[in-house]
């Protein structure tokens, strides 16, 4: 045996469930975090689960999973399988997660958490007793590991913006302004729980509450759909039965605004969209405090603008910090400053992290409870649009 050569680490064995673009993600993620990072453990990447046969094995060979199944419960009695990372659709997340827990697996479970206020509660009754078995789960809400934004948390808590007055949060998209664009499963509400509410504004409710340590108390809120119906997707081409294409409801929101109140006193506005033309990934976020502001787009992902009130007014203005310093955060694991990052490390930021915190014994962040905070935030939301916009309690 070799002497230099350090002992092996311990294994994590995963089991995931989905494979589209989630799944790409994700298992980006679980590929690489060790490859990059000092970690406790290696993952495994053991087996994938997706529903046609065909499609799962070809994403198995793909994307370099070791087996593959088109039946998610038969994972939870493999002895190689420690972990479950949820990447499906809203509609399967709280019965998928409450099983693995019941079996002793650790869970990822990608955001929102569930479709339901009721749902997530459940969910989140059950990490908390599997927690006390030592059996971790966290809510994959990936953009809180952009290393920008993961600084300007860094900022708010130490004190640089002082007392937080505003919150301005966007996430914007075009993806479906085509009224021919299929009826796919992010349109219907039984599956998807909500649209651009719950598929991108979760992400930016996240996001305030974890860069400013505050929640939302209220909101006031309007839901709109531009388009009520879409081409069924096995007939978008025109080729159904009848020579037509049929159509279905679209059951979701396709944009979403509203103010909300936090438990510290601040004003937060926030929009989310699809029907964004010419926006194809614009989140924003800027909070504004009585000392300075910091402000941050993802389609500048690297770079994290501030702005120190303190300073003298012959030296005010906002600065642009180019944030691939080895002393920001994730950033030391990858290359040399200035040599930029993308959307798919920040996946590797959430694998890594998770390994580590499921090797330790450490509870992960975002819990199954945060992610049921950004749950009631969605449904107080959608209670007042159906008041007429009336401020609504979370």
């Amino acid at each position: 045996m070799d002497q230099h050569r350090p002992a092996p680490r311990p294994t994590l064995g995963i089991a995931m469930i989905g494979y589209a673009f989630m799944g790409a993600a994700h298992s980006q993620g679980w590929r690489n975090a060790h490859r990059f990072f000092d970690l406790p453990a290696r993952p495994e990447l053991a087996v994938i689960c997706g529903r046609t046969e065909s499609a799962t094995r070809e994403a198995a060979d793909r994307m370099g999973w070791a087996d593959w199944t088109t039946d998610w419960r038969t994972v939870l009695d493999r002895d190689d399988v420690d972990v479950v990372d949820i990447c499906t659709p809203g509609d399967t997340h709280a019965e998928i997660a409450l099983a693995a827990l019941e079996a002793g697996k650790h869970v990822l479970c990608e955001k929102p958490l569930a479709n339901t206020v009721a749902e997530a509660e459940k969910m989140t009754t059950a990490a908390q007793a599997a927690q006390e078995r030592g059996v971790l789960s966290a809510v994959g809400f990936n953009y809180r590991r952009t290393p920008a934004l993961a600084h300007a948390r860094r900022l708010v808590e130490e004190g640089f913006v002082g007392e937080v007055r505003h919150i301005r949060a966007h996430y914007l998209q075009d993806w479906i302004v085509d009224p021919d664009f299929p009826l796919v499963w992010r349109l219907q509400k039984d599956r998807a729980g909500s649209g651009a509410l719950g598929d991108i504004g979760a992400h930016v409710v996240d996001l305030a509450q974890f860069i400013t340590g505050q929640q939302l108390t209220s909101v006031a809120g309007h839901l709109t759909r531009f388009v009520e119906r879409r081409p069924l997707a096995s007939t978008a081409s025109g080729l159904s039965g009848s020579g037509g294409t049929e159509t279905g409801e679209v059951t979701v929101d396709d944009a979403a605004v509203f103010f909300a109140r936090t438990d510290g006193g601040a004003l937060a506005t926030f929009e989310a969209t699809r029907f964004a033309t010419g926006r194809k990934n614009a989140m924003r976020l800027e909070v504004n405090g009585s000392r300075g502001s910091v402000s941050f787009d993802f389609e500048s992902m690297n770079e994290l603008h501030v702005y120190d009130a303190t300073a003298p007014a012959r030296d005010a203005g906002f600065r642009r910090l180019l944030v691939t310093e080895p002393d920001h955060p994730y950033t030391a694991a990858w290359w040399p400053p200035g040599h930029g990052l993308g959307y798919e490390h920040t996946f590797v930021h959430e694998i890594a992290d998770f390994v580590r915190d499921v090797a330790t014994g450490t509870p992960p962040t975002p819990s199954f409870a945060d992610g049921l905070q950004v749950q009631r935030v969605l449904e107080a939301v959608e209670r007042s649009s159906d008041a007429d916009s009336a401020w609504t309690s979370v």
